[in-house]
């Protein structure tokens, strides 16, 4: 489970690059009960914080890279940004934002791994992340599509020192990996990767990608505010066993997430 204890090598922050802010403040207010907090004047609708019951559960900012698809972005905790960015490097990774330090709060960094996947990094400073995950209308879970599992999983595993789990996914043709990190016990589990073919990566032209899975309390109620607003469902909503009930969606916008009602815990 994901929490905010915030480990090297766990996720910690996500944002959204959206065309119209404004509008997908409103989509994922309805869907996943979010409140829209502007950084800027009342009427600056070009980027700010999403709270879930006051607490900030993720970023929303203006897509402005041209040719880019508006899309989820996962950050990492590290400790040091710049030797992350070195081994990314030496890895086969690209650097896309080099590590630049945000105020008092903290230094980021955004790549792409060898196969095109995107990710982002945080070295704390004042600010160690979002406030509430694992509840209802927060993060709970990443997961990253790719081309080539054990290229990424020999990736990320040196960038990150995750560790790597396999489970069957009836029907699926492939193992899921589950992700832990470095030194934690599997309870503290925060994602996994799936192989696919090319043809099943077409929302990124055939490139990995990563997205983020949200919890709901009412798995088909939430997917019914998705579609009622403008958004659609690549998958489900379906049960799988041991995880819960979930649903591929998409935002208006065409940005990936999931959603999921968890299966009781043990």
């Amino acid at each position: 489970m994901i929490t905010t204890d915030f480990v090297p090598g766990s996720p910690c922050w996500i944002d959204l690059g959206a065309p119209d802010v404004r509008a997908a403040a409103a989509f994922y207010g309805t869907v996943l009960g979010w409140d829209y907090e502007s950084m800027g004047e009342a009427e600056d609708m070009e980027g700010g914080m999403f709270r879930k019951d006051g607490k900030i559960v993720a970023g929303l900012g203006k897509l402005t890279e041209e040719g880019a698809r508006s899309a989820w972005m996962i950050y990492y905790s590290v400790a040091d940004a710049d030797g992350t960015t070195r081994a990314v490097e030496q890895a086969g990774g690209t650097v896309r934002v080099p590590p630049r330090d945000l105020d008092e709060w903290g230094r980021m960094a955004q790549y792409s791994d060898p196969l095109g996947g995107q990710f982002a990094v945080w070295q704390p400073g004042t600010n160690k992340g979002v406030e509430l995950v694992d509840d209802p209308g927060s993060l709970c879970w990443t997961e990253l599509y790719t081309s080539d599992a054990t290229a990424a999983k020999e990736f990320y595993g040196g960038i990150f020192g995750w560790r790597f789990s396999d489970m069957e996914v009836p029907g699926a043709g492939s193992a899921y990996s589950l992700v832990t990190p470095a030194g934690l016990p599997e309870e503290r589990m925060q994602g996994g990767l799936m192989e696919m073919s090319a043809e099943h990566l077409a929302l990124a032209h055939g490139r990995p990608y990563w997205h983020p899975v949200f919890a709901v309390a009412d798995c088909d109620a939430a997917v019914a505010a998705v579609t009622g607003n403008g958004g659609s469902v690549q998958m489900g909503p379906e049960d799988v066993g041991g995880v819960g009930r979930l649903a591929v969606c998409l935002d208006p916008s065409n940005a990936d997430f999931v959603l999921l009602t968890p299966a009781p815990r043990n």
